[in-house]
Formats: C-alpha cells, structure tokens, sequence
C-alpha cells in the first residue's frame, strides 16, 4: 500500500501561514494533503510570531512524518500610502489628489501622505500611478517639493497603507531595507530553508541578500536558499542575471501585473517558468491561484485552469496566500489544489527525449543524473533513487518531465527540507551510513516499506564513491527489487 506521506503528484504546494491556518491539527492536516512548503510572510506579524509559528510547522511535520521546507518571505520597500481620517475614502474620475510625503496628519479625499518618502522624486508630470493592485489609476500632473499632484483616472475605494506602483516601472525604492535585514536575522535562528526577496532589480541585490543571509545563518550552520520574486518591470530586462544569482525565482504576478499590464503576464510567466527549469534553478507560480476559494468553498474554472497551465508549464510549485493566511477554507483550497495538479500532469507530454537532444554535460555527477533519467524512463522503472548529501543530482533530474518518481535519500536535515521545493521529487531522510553495500540496501528497504516497488519491479539508484562526498555522485545502478 502507498504511504500516504508521499505525494501523489509532482507539482509541490506552497501554502502561506496566517490566523486561519495557525491551529496545528488544521496544519497538520494541510502536510498530510500535500503542502510541501509553508510561506511565512514578514509583512505580518512581530518577530516572536515567526519564531512560534516555524516553531508549530517543525512540530507538524514531525508529527505527520513528512519534513516540509520553511519559506521567509521578505516585506520589501514600503511603496504605499498612509493613513486616511476615516480609514479610507473613494475618488471620483476627474477629482484632483495629492499625494504628499511631508503631510503628517491623516489624508482625506484630497491629500494624503506617503510611507515612501521618495515617490515626489522617482516621479514627472505625465507618469501613470497605479494605487491597491491597479484598481485605482492617477496622472501625475505636476511634482513640487514632497506632494506628487494627480487627477483620478480610474476611481474608487482607497483605504489605509495601499500600494503604489508606477506604470513601467522606475521606482528606487532599494529591495533591502532596515526591517529586511532583522527579519533574515529572524528567519536565520529558526533556520528557515528558503529566504524570498521581494522587489529585486537586478543581481546585486540577491547577491546582497545572500550575503546577509548567510552571516546571519552562519553561527548554525545554515544556508538557506535564496527566492528572487520577480515583480518589479526593471526586473524582467535583467531576469537572466537574477536567475543567476538566485536559487529559484517567484512569479510574483500580483505587483508585475500592476507594472507591465495584466496583459503581458501570462506570456511572462511561461518564460520565466523556461528560463528557471533551463537554468537549473526552481520556480513558484504565485498571486491570486485560488482567490474566490476565500471566500468560497469551491474554485473558479478559470482558477482551475490557471493552475494546471503552470502545471503544464513545468512550474516546481504553485503558491497560496491569502486563500490559506486568512480564506475560509484553507484545508478544501490545498485538497482542490492538489487535485488539479494531479490531473493536470496526467496529461503532460512526455518529451525526456527530445530534452537531452543537442545537449551535453561535461560534469560527471550530472551526466550521472541524466543517464538515470533516460534509462529509467526507456526500461519502465518504477522509481529513480537518487542518495544525495547537497541535492544537487536530485535538482537536475527535476528540471525534466521524466513521469518518474525521483525519490532522493539524504543524511542530511536540511537537504532533505529545502528538496521539498523540488519537482518530482520526494526527499526522504535515511541514517548515515559510509558503506556503500550497506547503504543500497538500506534504499531498497525505505522504497519496499513506503509501497514504491514490489518484488521484481525495476528501479535506478545513483550514489557516489565514497559515499557521504558533496558533488561525488559518480555511479548508476540499475536494480530489480527483491
């Protein structure tokens, strides 16, 4: 019988933490219906909260026996507006507003003041202003000192703290700031495995938020890995070099949109989802994926196609924010969720064969990877085994659409933790062991006693010599179960 810690489909789920989803017996039910990674958003809450609520995800998935990965997300910059008298007001099309950064009493539906400081300077006459996601647009008509004066375009309910972008992109703001850089050491003493940047323009950033990551990380000995969530327009010219410089990248379509126009995303998406998997790095599809389930107990087709397109797309994992931070329904958007991911790879093309045309692989360990996956796939293997220390061989088999279970065994706690992000692989912990014999047996009996191969079924195992070496996988084994 399969072992219902193991997920069923590749596709991991992401689900965000918040007062809906902080019961752990709801939580722990979330692990069990296939959340692999939990989201702790740092634009909520006070420290302590973060330190608790890790606390309470390590305790679940002890208790289901299914590790999940910790991701800290980031606040960023604080491009929003202030506060209003009556907590918000509603602009009618042609009304004139200000927005005024040296305004320090509360706004009303003339003026109101700015939590970004530096919006009268990033800002000219003609520039388009988008305030609460792009529901309301302002023309900026003129900038005199602080106050950026506008007329309302598109009208509306305006309320307290809403963002601001600008059409195009071309704010400063830096991606780092003050707060940012006491979360990381709040997210560094919990050990949290994946750190998400919000706003990066361009390398340097990710490069600076490693950097504070792993001085913050280093007394335990910790590296987490670094999410670059790509929502800035300055972002998409150098995407290449943020890759790069990144772990994984986050479509953050919520803010992008905002900036490039709802129009230009969906063909974003599919290529930041191409670059990501080319690249070898991973890729969370995330903002609004099942946004009427917060309310509602059952999705929208549309929600159900969104999905399954990033499905389809080969995206690592899809995200939940609010539909499991604050929605109704936290536990049925995960169950629905993983339905659809299910089905929808059920009907992926299988194209491993023409992946590996035209390409070669001068590394050892990763032509390892490779040979496993095309000789698992032409000899119908049940399962590919692959023992890992960094997780490196693990990730390259998962940038293909192999429809073969990658099940990667480490020693190692966080290995096993920041794997769960992985596509189409289930990172299982095993005992370290040096022997080589020893240790291939040990696979066998982790896949016969989880239900993944009978006797007589055919798998592949990669490992290296000696064992326990980062980066040393230099063996394939084609085996038939016992």
């Amino acid at each position: 019988m399969n072992d219902p810690r193991i997920p069923r489909h590749a596709t991991k789920i992401v689900a965000t933490l918040g007062p809906a989803s902080s019961d752990p017996a709801l939580l722990e039910q979330m692990i069990l219906n296939k959340v692999s990674v939990v989201r702790l958003n740092f634009s909520h809450g006070k420290a302590q909260d973060h330190i608790d609520r890790a606390l309470m995800v390590r305790e679940a998935a002890r208790r289901t026996g299914r590790e999940v990965a910790i991701m800290a997300d980031l606040q960023g910059p604080k491009i929003r507006v202030g506060k209003f008298a009556e907590g918000k007001i509603w602009l009618e099309p042609g009304a004139k507003f200000v927005l005024d950064g040296a305004r320090t009493e509360l706004g009303d539906v003339d003026a109101v003041g700015l939590d970004y400081k530096d919006l009268p300077r990033d800002v000219k006459a003609g520039d388009r202003l988008l305030l609460n996601d792009g529901l309301i647009v302002l023309t900026v008509d003129a900038v005199k000192g602080e106050a950026v004066y506008t007329t309302v375009r598109l009208g509306g309910e305006l309320s307290n703290n809403k963002g601001i972008n600008k059409q195009g992109g071309g704010l400063t703001a830096p991606a780092l700031t003050g707060k940012d850089m006491e979360d990381i050491k709040t997210a560094m003493s919990f050990q949290a495995d994946y750190v998400a940047v919000s706003f990066p323009k361009n390398a340097t950033d990710m490069e600076m938020a490693r950097q504070l990551c792993n001085v913050a990380a280093a007394e335990f000995g910790h590296k987490p890995g670094l999410i670059a969530k790509i929502e800035r327009a300055e972002a998409i010219p150098k995407l290449e070099e943020i890759i790069r410089a990144s772990d994984g990248i986050m479509v953050a379509r919520g803010d992008l949109a905002v900036e490039v126009g709802n129009a230009a995303v969906p063909a974003l998406q599919k290529k930041m989802i191409r670059m990501a998997r080319e690249m070898d790095r991973v890729v969370i599809t995330a903002t609004q994926m099942m946004e009427s389930m917060i309310t509602n107990p059952v999705p929208t087709r549309a929600e159900v196609s969104d999905v399954a397109n990033a499905v389809l797309d080969g995206t690592d994992a899809v995200m939940l924010s609010a539909e499991t931070a604050s929605g109704r329904y936290p536990l049925e958007t995960v169950q629905e969720m993983s339905r659809i991911c299910e089905a929808a790879e059920q009907a992926e093309d299988k194209t491993l064969d023409t992946d590996f045309s035209g390409h070669t692989y001068n590394r050892i360990d990763q032509s390892i990877a490779m040979g496993a996956l095309f000789t698992a796939h032409h000899l119908g293997a049940k399962a590919i085994v692959a023992m890992t220390e960094s997780g490196s061989t693990p990730l390259w088999m998962s940038r293909h659409a192999a429809h073969i279970p990658v099940y990667a065994l480490t020693s190692r706690l966080a290995t096993q933790r920041k794997m769960a992000l992985f596509r189409n692989v289930r990172p299982l912990l095993m005992d370290p062991e040096s022997d080589r014999d020893t240790a291939l047996e040990q696979a066998e009996a982790h896949l016969k006693k989880r239900g993944i191969v009978q006797s007589g079924d055919v798998y592949a195992i990669t490992c290296g010599e000696p064992m326990g070496a980062p980066g040393g996988t230099n063996m394939l084994k084609i085996c038939r179960a016992t």
